[in-house]
């Protein structure tokens, strides 16, 4: 029952840490309470993904034409038999994981865990009935989804995120609160399903700290899909069949069949035991240094529970950095090139600064952008696309961050984010061969302006 590093949540961070340290020689456990893989793995990444790569066949057999293919008779979806496959996938993948942790020798608890105290230079965990040992601990709790206090709201039955990727049967008319990520993906796949959407954001702009531009061409992609956009406007009331809208002055009136609550989510601090080590909170997160360490330096904490940067790809890195720190190797968490991605159709992706981040702090910056268009591979596979590319560098001609609206960019994106973290100057990057025709060359192109 005594440990070298206990880990509690099975989520990315949790999971992968997990591995990391076992391979390491680290005796390892690691307590999880509902599901090993997390929300990522089972009511998040994953499964949201699985569906809207359902409805991105359904969007390319409805506009095969275009591309001279004929498809017999009326382009229609099995619901029930998308759902099953995203719930086979989500199986198929946990089980993955489950048995890797296993093969490696970490010892898994289904359960929730408590930080009790300190005892000998040890940390003790309760989990049931049973009390656990640990030199160092490393806290991936993960987050939950945010529920605004929207009158009425508690009075319904509404979706979060959970319950609209298990739908047994589409709504004819769906409201989303929230225009950030999550709501967008949902607007996209149920907009793909034929179901009227409305989605109902507070701020000027969807998807939060992403690049305006881009936003606004994707948000007028989506219009003309038959979305409907509420921006700069704040839901003040809900019914089973409503939602009350204020802009302004104006209050409007959106029929609703089915709301779907999208506005954030936020760490899970709480029953955890932080309270008896005094560790140190930053806005709504654990607070944690360049190596993941809380203000208790044998307790660790790794992805959404720091409130930081809620993705599972950066909650993948903080706890790799938390364990070879542990293991004395030199290694630091650093965020200018953590990649984020909107997995709409078209995809929409971003890393490293933004032209807004940067005149906000009056920061000098240059501009290169292109329409995907100029990529020969992007016109041959996207016969009504119209994306686009740009590439900021800063003073000393350093690319700095890079955005694209248009398929793939999810698969794209991670170009530019190498070369922001090695800090590759515009002519070092002119230097990598790209292959011919990829739509990875509208990087390259853009360069040679």
């Amino acid at each position: 029952m005594k440990y070298d590093i206990a880990i509690i949540g099975g989520g990315p961070a949790g999971y992968n840490a997990a591995e990391k340290a076992a391979v390491n020689g680290f005796k390892t456990i690691l307590f999880e309470k509902e599901f090993i893989g997390g929300v990522c793995l089972n009511i998040g990444c994953i499964p949201s993904k699985t569906l809207l790569y359902s409805a991105k066949i359904l969007d390319s057999a409805k506009t095969a034409d275009k591309y001279g293919i004929i498809v017999e008779g009326n382009t229609t979806f099995d619901l029930e038999k998308i759902i099953s496959r995203k719930n086979k996938t989500v199986k198929k993948l946990t089980a993955g994981v489950k048995m890797k942790l296993k093969a490696n020798g970490v010892t898994i608890i289904e359960g929730e865990a408590i930080l009790k105290g300190e005892e000998d230079e040890n940390i003790s965990i309760s989990c049931g009935d049973e009390i656990y040992l640990s030199s160092n601990i490393l806290l991936c709790t993960g987050s939950e989804t945010i529920i605004p206090p929207i009158k009425g709201l508690s009075e319904i039955s509404y979706w979060t995120s959970r319950e609209a990727l298990d739908v047994k049967e589409l709504p004819k008319t769906l409201a989303i609160i929230g225009g950030g990520v999550i709501g967008m993906e949902f607007a996209s796949f149920f907009n793909s399903m034929g179901v009227k959407v409305s989605v109902i954001e507070m701020l000027p702009e969807i998807l939060g700290t992403m690049d305006k531009e881009m936003s606004a061409m994707l948000r007028t992609g989506y219009s003309k899909k038959g979305v409907e956009f509420h921006l700069d406007s704040k839901v003040t009331e809900v019914n089973s069949h409503q939602v009350i809208v204020e802009k302004g002055d104006k209050v409007t009136t959106i029929d609703a069949e089915r709301i779907l609550v999208s506005v954030g989510r936020k760490a899970n601090i709480k029953n955890i035991g932080l309270e008896n080590f005094n560790v140190e909170l930053l806005k709504n997160g654990v607070k944690v240094n360049e190596f993941m360490q809380t203000s208790h330096p044998r307790i660790f904490a790794s992805g959404d529970i720091t409130g930081y940067s809620m993705l599972a790809h950066t909650a993948m890195r903080e706890g790799e950095v938390a364990i070879n720190h542990l293991s004395g190797l030199d290694d630091k968490m650093t965020y200018d090139s953590i990649p984020a991605v909107v997995y709409t159709n078209p995809e929409f992706a971003g890393v490293g600064a933004t032209e807004e981040e940067l005149k906000t702090n009056g920061t000098y910056y240059r501009l290169l952008k292109l329409p995907m268009t100029y990529s020969g591979r992007f016109m041959a596979e996207n016969e009504a696309g119209n994306g686009l590319c740009k590439i900021i560098v800063d003073a000393g001609d350093h690319i700095i961050g890079c955005h694209m609206l248009g398929n793939p960019a999810s698969e794209l994106i991670v170009i530019a984010g190498m070369a922001i973290e090695r800090k590759f100057t515009v002519e070092e990057f002119k230097k990598i061969v790209f292959p011919h025709p990829t739509v990875s060359e509208i990087i390259h192109e853009i360069l040679n302006i």
